[in-house]
Formats: C-alpha cells, structure tokens, sequence
C-alpha cells in the first residue's frame, strides 16, 4: 500500500480524467468557484466557498480555475466567428425592431498602461405600459481589441440575436468614428442617433466656456438649449450657437460647434421619438459599469493584458444570462481536450510496444540463423591468401640457423707454418 503522503499523488491522473481539479473539486464545486470569482477578487470568491460549501482552496487555486475555462471560452467564440465568416449562415430569427450602442471604459494593467475594453449592447426596442420607448432584452459583447478586430468578433453576438435579419435597427451612441465603422460592419441602414446626454455635454461646456470669457447667459440657458433640441431639432440650437461663437471667439468653443454641425444629421430627436426610436445611449453606459468596470476596474485591481479578453467571455456569459449554456460548451470541450490526450498517449505507448516487439523479433531471429560464409570473388580469396616468398636457386637449406663466427686458430697462417 502507498503511504499516506503518495496517496494524492497517485490519484492526479485519476481526478485529471474525472473532470476533479489539483484541489479535488467536483465538477459542481468548480462551477460554483468559478462564478464566484465572475463577480469578485479571486481571494474573497475563495473565503465565499469556504463559507457557503466547505470546500478550501488557495487563491492561487481559484485564479487558476477560472481562467483556465475562461480561455477555453475564448477560444470557442473565436472559432465561432471564424466559422461565421467562413460559412455566412442565415441568422436565427430575432426581433424586428432592435438597437445596438457602443461604448469604450478604462482598464488598469499591470505595468500602469490604461486600456479600452469595448463593449456592445443590444436589445429590443418596444414600448413599456406608460407607452415610454424603452430598450429590453439586453445582451453584450466586450472585448479588448481594436475597433477591426472588434467589429468582427462581435459577429458572435450580433449573429446569436439575429441583428442581421431585424427589419429596424437604430445605432444609439456618441459620434467617435469607430463606432460609425461598427454601425457600417453590421447594418450599414441603421438609423444613426447622436446620444442625447453625449450632445447635452457638448452645449454644457461651450456654456462654461463663454461663461470664463466674461460672458452672460442666463441661468436657465442650458435647460432652455437641450429642451428645443429634443423638441425641436437641431436648427434653431446650431443657428444660436453660431452667434455665440461668432461673439466669443474661442477654440473650444470652435471645436464643439463644428463637432455638433457635423452630426446634424444625427440630431433629430423629434423625429426619432415619433418613429419609436430612443435617444439616449444609457443601456451601453451601464453596460460599462455592469460587465467591465464592477470586476475589471476595482480598488488596485491589475490586469495581465492576456487574461482580460478570457474574463470578459464569462463576464458576458453571466450578464447575458447565459451562464449555463456557455459552462457546458466549455466542459464539453475540456472533455474532448482530455480525450484527446489520452488518445495521443495510447497511440505513443502502442507504436512504442510495436518498435519493442519489432526489434526483438529481428534480434531472435538473428540469433537462431546458422552464420554463412560470405561469398566472394576469386579476386578477393587471392588477395586474402597469404603471400609465399620464392627462395632462390642458390639457397641452401643446411645452413644453420644462427652462423657461428670462424675460429681464429683455423684462419691464423702460423698454423699451417708449424705443419
């Protein structure tokens, strides 16, 4: 038996397989994590399970949960809009009268840079019981992109809501030219409005500025302008503002009035709200408080840039009341993911298994084979023969191996004197 302290090291693979995070949570009780952490620090959803369910986990634990599904979500929308923009299906049905607004809040990354998430909302636009034009049935789409990019990945939202096929579509908004880009990407006819309050402020500081040259204006003059705007249109507030300006030269006041002479178009609040159309951009301007800035934008709270987009995919999927749909997908994915894994290591165990049995095979049958001469040529058995010397006619076999020197008493002449 293992000992004690191996126990949950041998079990790894086994919780890998059956869905069980490094801290031995259960499918449900990483769900229920997660979303915590949707809507609060990382540390604080961790004390929250702690208190709800029992279950203790490291904040480190928690942060790694939720952005581990949150980049399998991402990359779900994003194969989405590549299938999307490869396939041009037909889009569901949705309401005939619809309207989008965009927007832009501030992000604080690690390091100090700010950044713009974009966010856009649509919804339905019908009439409430007191007849009031109001926008319901809203969902959002937010990401941290530039506006091209952002334009096409929206496609997963706009197309889910059927924007493509609405009858009528007003574009709601402030009159930054990226959002005139988006309003061209997906429905090039919307009925284009300059958000009220985004014009409203634009008067209110031309107001300031002539105030601060020494001018007079009356109290009510603010009050008086924006009423004649949404009653009236924009006519007779730019043929004011014209004299204002033509009286108090300024560059900023130069500036807003070319500003609002530009969108003239785009003003014509009268007739917006006699066609059932609403004026105002308020459903983005809480989207950027609801989806973006109530978890991105907290007290100290730094981003790693990769690890926003994923957040705002689980950010959408709750605000949108999607939750459920979207944790599925993303745990039908992870499934295929481990499934393919182990796939990919059975095949490299068996091809590994068959190089083994390959090679022994080869290696007995090696070993049980009787050696055989290796054939060869005459050529080659006359060169590995060795070579005998021929010994010359002269030579005498009878000579001793070693030659002993001449005796000095045979070859001295006094010898044969003595004779």
């Amino acid at each position: 038996m293992a000992p004690a302290h191996n126990v949950g090291k041998a079990f790894f693979p086994l919780d890998e397989q059956l869905g069980l995070g490094s801290a031995g949570l259960s499918p449900r009780g990483e769900e229920t994590l997660v979303r915590l952490c949707i809507w609060m620090p990382f540390e604080q959803a961790a004390e929250l399970l702690a208190d709800l369910v029992g279950i203790r986990v490291s904040k480190a634990t928690a942060r790694r949960a939720t952005l581990n599904n949150a980049q399998i979500g991402l990359r779900l929308d994003e194969a989405e809009q590549e299938r999307l923009q490869q396939e041009l299906p037909q889009a569901p049905a949705g309401a005939d009268k619809q309207q989008l607004s965009a927007d832009g809040a501030m992000v604080h990354l690690v390091g100090g840079e700010w950044v713009e998430i974009k966010t856009l909302a649509l919804g339905e636009v019908a009439r409430n019981k007191r007849g009031e034009v109001c926008t319901q049935h809203l969902s959002y789409f937010s990401r941290l992109a530039e506006a091209t990019s952002f334009e096409q990945a929206a496609l997963v939202e706009t197309h889910r809501r059927g924007l493509e096929g609405a009858k009528e579509v007003c574009a709601v908004q402030d009159g930054a030219l990226w959002l005139q880009g988006l309003v061209d990407y997906h429905r090039a006819d919307a009925v284009r409005i300059l958000d009220f309050a985004h014009a409203s402020e634009y008067l209110n500081e031309i107001g300031q500025e002539v105030r601060a040259q020494g001018g007079h204006l009356p109290q009510w003059w603010l009050q008086g302008a924006l009423h004649r705007l949404k009653h009236e249109g924009p006519s007779r507030v730019l043929r004011h503002l014209r004299g204002v300006a033509a009286h108090f030269p300024s560059a900023t006041i130069q500036s807003h009035l070319a500003y609002l002479e530009k969108r003239e178009g785009q003003m014509q609040d009268p007739s917006y709200q006699a066609a059932g159309w609403p004026i105002g951009s308020g459903s983005v301007e809480s989207a950027n408080k609801l989806v973006v800035e109530a978890r991105l934008k907290g007290a100290g709270m730094r981003w790693q840039e990769q690890n926003v987009n994923p957040m705002l995919v689980l950010r959408n999927a709750v605000c949108n009341r999607r939750w459920s749909q979207t944790w599925k997908q993303v745990q039908a994915k992870l499934r295929s993911q481990r499934s393919q894994r182990r796939e990919a290591k059975s095949q490299q165990r068996l091809a590994s298994v068959l190089w083994s049995l390959m090679y022994w095979q080869v290696r007995l049958e090696r070993l049980g084979r009787p050696p055989v001469a290796a054939a060869s040529s005459p050529a080659v058995e006359a060169a590995a023969q060795p070579t005998v010397r021929r010994v010359s006619p002269g030579y005498s076999w009878r000579k001793p191996f070693l030659r002993r020197p001449s005796s000095p008493s045979t070859s001295s002449p006094l010898v044969g004197a003595k004779k």
